[in-house]
Order: C-alpha cells, then sequence, then structure tokens
C-alpha cells in the first residue's frame, strides 16, 4: 500500500531564518552577566568584541546588544536551552550581581520565565517541549499586538511577505503564528491592555524571495532604509485589504546572498569549568 504525506508540513515559505533580535542595553557588562554567565549563551568570538555592541550566540540566531537606551519588546523571546537544572543554578547564582536591576526568574512545570536587567521577557523551553526538532535557539519572539488585529497581521506576513500563516484561539487568547525559519515563528498575540510606544527594537530576517516584498513596500512608500544590496528595512505592518497600520517593527531584510547568510556561530558548552575541566567538551554538540 503506497503511503501518502501532507507535503504542506515541509514548507517553510519565504522567511526562511530569523537571524537576530536587536535591543539597546545601557551596560554592557550586566548584559554579559546576564545572558553569558546566567543564560550560558555565548558572545561572538570574531564580531562586534569591543564595549559598543555584544552579539550573542544562540545555537543559529543571536540577540544583538548595542549600548544605548534599553529597549523593551512589547512581548517575550521564546528560547529553547537545554540542561534547564544547570541554567537555573547559573541564574542563581547571577541574582546578586544584578541586585537593583529588574531581574528575575520563575521556574514553571513547562519552562522558565526569566526577565533581563531591563525588564525584557524571555521564557527558556527544553528541547522537545513541542518545538520542533531544535536543540538550542531563538525558537518564537511574541508580540502583544492591539485586540482586532491578529487576521490582519496575519493577511501582511501571508500576501506581502509570503510567509506560510495561521490564526488560532489557545488559553492565552487569539494570535497569528507566522513561520519565519525552521522550528521559528513570529506569534503576534492579541490583548486589550494598552501597549507602550514603540521604542525601535528590530528583528532581521533572510527571505528567498527578497524583490516580492520590497516592490509591494516600495510602492506604498513604507521602505524606510536602503541599507545595501542586499539589505532593506521596514517598519509598517498594514492590513492589505484596507492598508491601515496594525503593528510597528522594524524588520531588517536580508537576501539569502547576503555575506552573513549561513555564517556558523560559536556555541559553547556552559557547563564546562575550569575546576572540572574536560578535554573536548568545550562546544556545545546539538
Amino acid at each position: 500500500m503506497e503511503t501518502t504525506f501532507d507535503r504542506r508540513a515541509e514548507d517553510l515559505g519565504n522567511i526562511v531564518a530569523l537571524e537576530h533580535v536587536n535591543l539597546a542595553v545601557p551596560d554592557q557588562q550586566r548584559a554579559n552577566l546576564f545572558y553569558v554567565t546566567g543564560l550560558g549563551l555565548t558572545r561572538d568570538p570574531f564580531l562586534m568584541t569591543g564595549t559598543s555592541n555584544m552579539w550573542i550566540n544562540i545555537g543559529k540566531s543571536q540577540v544583538h546588544l548595542p549600548v544605548g537606551p534599553a529597549q523593551m519588546l512589547r512581548g517575550r523571546i521564546g528560547m529553547v536551552i537545554p540542561e534547564r537544572d544547570a541554567m537555573v543554578r547559573r541564574l542563581s547564582r547571577v541574582r546578586r550581581h544584578l541586585e537593583g536591576t529588574r531581574f528575575d526568574f520563575t521556574e514553571r512545570d513547562e519552562f522558565v520565565d526569566v526577565c533581563c536587567p531591563w525588564g525584557n521577557r524571555i521564557r527558556c523551553h527544553q528541547p522537545g517541549d513541542g518545538l520542533g526538532a531544535m536543540k538550542l535557539g531563538v525558537a518564537y519572539v511574541e508580540f502583544q499586538v492591539p485586540a482586532g488585529s491578529a487576521d490582519g497581521i496575519a493577511r501582511f506576513y501571508s500576501q506581502i511577505m509570503g510567509a506560510p500563516v495561521a490564526v488560532n484561539n489557545d488559553p492565552e487568547g487569539r494570535a497569528a503564528h507566522v513561520t519565519v525559519g525552521n522550528c521559528q515563528q513570529f506569534i503576534f498575540r492579541e490583548t486589550s491592555a494598552l501597549l507602550p510606544d514603540y521604542d525601535g527594537h528590530h528583528v532581521q530576517i533572510y527571505i528567498a524571495d527578497f524583490s516580492g516584498p520590497y516592490r509591494k513596500l516600495l510602492e506604498r512608500g513604507l521602505i524606510t532604509e536602503e541599507s545595501d544590496q542586499h539589505q532593506y528595512r521596514f517598519r509598517n505592518i498594514f492590513d492589505p485589504d484596507n492598508g491601515r497600520t496594525l503593528y510597528m517593527l522594524e524588520h531588517e531584510v536580508r537576501s539569502m546572498r547576503h555575506p552573513l547568510y549561513g555564517r556558523p556561530l560559536v556555541n559553547r558548552n556552559p557547563s564546562q569549568n575550569n575546576a572540572d575541566y574536560q578535554p573536548g567538551h568545550d562546544a556545545f554538540l546539538s
């Protein structure tokens, strides 16, 4: 008997990777304590090694942390980080060094909710917690959006960006889910709460059809930066049905010909230490 498959389940769509989330921070030392010492992630050893910016590797993605007034993501970043107990011990050890900040963490049954020193929320999952085959990385970025906007946002990513989308209701409310890479999503979750003003934080994606979305955005006057041959930026997420802006979020859009596309990222094994060193175990092995 011939086996049948749902081939659509393998469709990735036009957005092939979420590469980084960019959040300005006022203090690089505290950022290092939180992201590297606490969460156990890795500072990129090759690029942005000074004191004005810090690139934090997490699997195949990054968090970029330039120096500036603290930026706040209106939502949370969902990360997959293995060895939950070890991560909780690391976070416990940095607590005293981050006193006086907004740093905190709470253990829950299915994940650990963490708050960075400036209030950005990160939800840390174990590999295999319903997030696909990812072992270490950024699985999703969840944004709080105004009530009634999820369907229009879904139309934007489907019709303008060429990404697979789904809108559904779950215990946390109505949300648009956008595929932005293998095992990666943007989640736009509706809320009735008053949202803070957009402060300029951004996300960076790679897309296969680079010129198609560009033309659609350009004809509406929505390209905000002509960065170079391989990159452009836009901010307005709008409903294609009526042109109404629904949400502001800067997208740094890169082609797959960008020199940084697919650059291998160094990820360390955070359990390795000088007191109990094991040769050959410095790197994280997926």
